[in-house]
């Protein structure tokens, strides 16, 4: 009798994935020192830089992330083919990921610099970007189950719904910028991540990777259209768009619960109240997380 139910293929695939995984970190690590212009272990370990540690920490988990999610989907492998079933997939996993932190780098939060305000040991800034890169794995890998790209113009289609999606990630942004200016008489969040307010971090941290897990839910509900552009555009714009209305409907009620009668906006906005931003950070993760369990009865 035999307790151990793992094959060659297994080992070969273990072993292909962690080769990978290696590679693709010694190539993260020669970047972020390109960035940062010195050394990971003086700015790290010397200058003790938490706001670089922790953004490179969430591109470690990104990599690795996708890499394992990418291998535990794999149903069928074919060494003579690793180049188009393994390495092409995944270099566009990559590239859509870092085309939506660039997205939201430049665009979304065009009036704040994240990376040189990173490299100035702005930890606000380190969660903001952190957990955008998060959001934007989540996004990219529950759009490759939903519609895996297997030529030309299925990587067309695939291409346009993520640009709609980063319209609706801009979108709940601004909507977020919009409240923030009212219940601060008109104050820019944008410009109160130059301030440095972890908590509010830590809650736009939270609500885009909620996000990205309600619109993982929608797309993981929709229906697919291989081939056709419009169907497959509307499904994921309706799916989506629902999907980010229940969070905030739900994740609304569950504050009022775990939180009643406080006033959050002051707490996290002018005291940095970093208890109230994690349970709020909590709460809309936790709840993107149940909308794709919910979804997958």
């Amino acid at each position: 009798m035999s307790y151990l139910s793992l094959e060659n293929s297994n080992f070969f695939i273990i072993g292909s994935s962690l080769v990978l995984i290696c590679i693709a970190l010694t190539s993260l690590r020669l970047i972020v020192q390109m960035h940062a212009k010195k050394l990971l272990q003086k700015e790290l370990a010397q200058r003790d830089n938490f706001a670089l540690g922790i953004n490179y920490a969430a591109k470690v988990a990104v990599l690795c992330g996708s890499i394992s999610y990418f291998f535990g989907n794999l149903t069928i492998f074919d060494a003579s083919v690793i180049h188009i079933q393994i390495l092409l997939p995944i270099g566009l996993i990559w590239s859509y990921i870092y085309l939506g932190q660039y997205i939201h780098r430049k665009w979304i939060l065009y009036r704040f610099n994240e990376a040189q305000a990173i490299l100035n040991q702005n930890v606000c800034a380190a969660l903001v970007d952190s957990g955008m890169l998060i959001g934007n794995c989540i996004l990219v890998l529950g759009l490759y189950q939903w519609f895996a790209p297997t030529d030309f113009k299925s990587l067309f289609i695939a291409s346009i719904c993520f640009i709609v999606l980063q319209l609706l990630f801009a979108l709940d942004s601004k909507f977020r910028e919009s409240r923030f200016a009212k219940s601060n008489q008109g104050a820019s969040l944008q410009d109160n991540f130059n301030l440095a307010n972890t908590s509010i971090g830590i809650r736009y941290a939270g609500k885009t990777i909620g996000l990205a897990l309600a619109i993982y839910a929608g797309l993981h509900s929709a229906p697919g259209y291989e081939g056709k552009i419009v169907d497959s555009l509307l499904t994921v714009l309706i799916h989506s768009i629902f999907m980010w209305i229940l969070l905030y409907l739900c994740s609304r009620l569950l504050i009022k619960i775990v939180l009643p009668k406080v006033n959050i906006g002051l707490e996290v906005d002018h005291q940095d109240n970093i208890g109230i931003a994690c349970l709020e950070f909590a709460v809309f993760c936790t709840m993107g997380y149940l909308l794709i369990n919910m979804f997958s009865i």
